[in-house]
């Protein structure tokens, strides 16, 4: 299943087209690896593998290399370098002997597995010594797999967040996985991005209004409907109605929305104004005749996210009252709750929840929404996402290769073939220098020659990403989890997957 509207020769940075030229004579394979370099003092120890399989079926899999396409490269960088250094001749070497496909085996950690920053996440090599200059040709399209890897990563992280305060607050985990809402579609930078981030985040959780995410998922990963919205309000959709009929732009959304869930954003002009005269106050009547399965969601969308939110349950519930849950915190009517959409961050959403708890209030009473620091405040640098070659063979004979700079030993990089493995103590451990043994190596050959060989539904891959009871330690959230001795033996936290 490859793309038939872009050529793959010019997909790399260009300076790699010329690489052919400065390998050793004799070299007949190139081994290179991906990982998300461990960092002292990292905000994330450990990541979310996600998104190999799309970049395999949209870029890499199948005939990609065509007569046309090598013609339309070779006149481009032509131009491009004003020389000529395009190998005409190796790409149709590979047109004729592969038809077009690469001669490249990938293997990969399953998708959605939980691996410590520091290891190996796939490899890639040449299986024909005459292409050994395509194994890192390939780098810059693969080295885009940082996003989806960030997202998924950062997404799990605000699961763990509302996951202890939900548990610790209501004694459940139920609706979990309705507590994150993606608002980040307008504020990506292409619908690409859209799209992979937007999936991204549906390995965690289910609900969305990142429509580009739902049909990844659904095109690339076998799920027929991965997330889901209720109807909701925007500012125009209020203020349209003009100041003086607030009341009415709000009444008619409960007259248009009887039967099922309805979100509207109530900060318009004043929003403590909003949630105690008018659904407080008019309109509580009509508010207390709808059910749990009709739910008020009132959003507040601007001021200080934890004062406001604070302000708000604290109006409803002078107006609607509230009860303690079985394990002793206030909830608001099953009738109505509230969604925090603006300024939501890691650690905002875990200020809002601790001083929520603080104030003797459940979890199960706020839903939140993330745009920006979800699928856009981010980089390749969020996890130091990397890749390199450790392993090479020249006339017959391996050779371990590394980079070790002086100025920055962070970025040293592993030496030989690597493997992955569980060691005795339950950790997640890179094997370098090929020394691991195959039966106990996590990496799975995904693609060999143009054909993928293994493909993951959403649903293996949230299940490869639930989460266990050490991630909802306060102790854990901050330290290296990589030790899953008894991971095996846990149970699987109420109400997930």
């Amino acid at each position: 299943m490859a793309a038939s509207d872009y050529n793959f020769l010019l997909a790399t940075d260009s300076y790699k087209i010329t690489h052919y030229k400065q390998y050793p004579p004799d070299l007949s394979k190139v081994y290179s690896y991906f990982e998300c370099r461990r960092k002292k003092g990292a905000q994330f120890n450990e990541v979310v593998f996600f998104g190999l399989q799309y970049l395999l079926k949209k870029y890499i899999a199948g005939r990609i290399v065509t007569e046309e396409k090598i013609q339309e490269a070779k006149v481009f960088y032509q131009m491009h370098f004003k020389q000529s250094v395009f190998d005409e001749e190796g790409w149709r070497k590979l047109l004729e002997r592969y038809d077009g496909c690469l001669p490249i085996r990938i293997k990969a950690v399953p998708e959605g597995k939980i691996i410590p920053r520091g290891n190996v996440l796939f490899t890639v090599e040449n299986t024909d010594p005459d292409f050994y200059w395509l194994t890192n040709y390939i780098e810059t399209m693969l080295v885009q797999m940082w996003y989806p890897i960030t997202v998924a990563t950062i997404s799990r992280e605000f699961k763990k967040i509302l996951a202890k305060h939900l548990k610790a607050t209501s004694g459940s985990l139920e609706g979990l996985e309705f507590k994150l809402h993606d608002f980040g579609y307008r504020g990506v930078s292409s619908q690409e991005s859209a799209a992979l981030g937007g999936a991204a985040h549906l390995v965690n959780f289910s609900s969305t209004d990142t429509v580009a995410g739902i049909l990844m998922a659904q095109r690339y990963y076998s799920c027929p409907m991965a997330g889901f919205s209720i109807p909701a309000a925007e500012h125009s959709t209020i203020i349209s109605w003009g100041r003086s009929r607030e009341k009415d732009a709000y009444e008619y959304l409960l007259d248009q929305f009887p039967s099922g869930p309805v979100a509207v954003v109530s900060d318009s002009y004043d929003i403590f104004k909003a949630c105690k005269h008018i659904w407080g106050d008019k309109l509580k009547e009509r508010v207390m005749e709808r059910s749990e399965d009709a739910v008020l969601v009132i959003r507040p969308d601007s001021g200080d996210p934890t004062e406001t939110l604070l302000e708000v349950i604290k109006i409803l519930e002078e107006c609607f009252s509230c009860s303690l849950n079985s394990v002793g915190y206030k909830v608001l009517p099953s009738y109505i709750r509230i969604i925090q959409g603006d300024g939501i961050d890691l650690c905002s959403v875990e200020k809002i929840l601790k001083k929520l708890s603080d104030e003797g209030w459940s979890a199960e009473n706020v839903f939140f929404g993330c745009g920006s620091a979800l699928l856009q405040k981010i980089n390749r640098d969020t996890l130091n996402c990397a890749f390199k070659c450790s392993y090479v063979e020249s006339s017959g004979k391996g050779m371990d290769v590394y980079k070790q700079p002086v100025t920055d030993p962070s970025k040293g990089s592993k030496r030989g073939r690597l493997s992955l493995r569980r060691n005795s103590d339950g950790f997640i451990e890179t094997v370098e220098r090929g020394a691991g043994k195959p039966e106990e190596d996590m990496l799975v050959t995904v693609f060999e020659n143009g054909t993928i060989l293994k493909e993951y539904s959403l649903d293996e891959i949230r299940k490869n990403a639930q989460l266990w009871e050490e991630d909802l330690s306060p102790a854990q959230h901050n330290q290296d989890h990589s030790s899953t001795l008894d991971i095996h033996q846990k149970h699987i936290m109420n109400g997930l997957h």
